[in-house]
């Protein structure tokens, strides 16, 4: 009995180190999602890509992040006008990344003369083009509605 309990400790043992050891590493599966076009259909079609591969995969499995620029930021934006700002929130908890283009930013407030509200967890890039590329640069599939 003592040496099937040591052996069962051993075995433990490697788990949790092999299991620390992997966790740093990066997701297998990565996903750059471009939204460029202010049409909503399209816009749902890109978040249930997003919600359909979240489903597919294992937690840590998938590293996903949604880009949007040029006429299709205001997917990013806080307010009433926003249908879609609660699935948003949802893929964003889920771990997915929501990237806005600060180029196209810079233009509506530049339109607009006032700042627009994003919506809590999306990030700003320099370039939604740019970031495309380096994601796919560093291994990151591409799709685009």
């Amino acid at each position: 009995m003592n040496a099937m309990r040591k052996f069962l400790l051993t075995i433990l043992a490697l788990i949790a180190f092999f299991g620390t050891a992997t966790a740093g590493i990066d997701a297998e599966h990565k996903l750059a999602i471009q939204i460029s076009t202010e049409d909503t259909i399209t816009q749902e079609i890109a978040l249930n890509y997003a919600s359909n591969i979240l489903n597919y995969y294992e937690a840590g499995e998938v590293k996903m992040e949604v880009i949007a620029y040029g006429p299709g930021i205001n997917i990013m934006f806080q307010g009433k006008n926003n249908k879609l700002s609660d699935r948003i929130s949802k893929l964003i908890q889920s771990g997915v990344t929501f990237s806005a283009c600060n180029d196209t930013l810079k233009k509506i407030e530049k339109t607009q003369g006032k700042k627009s509200a994003l919506i809590d967890g999306v990030k700003v890039v320099t370039d939604g083009m740019v970031r495309i590329m380096t994601l796919q640069e560093k291994g990151y599939s591409y799709i685009r509605p």
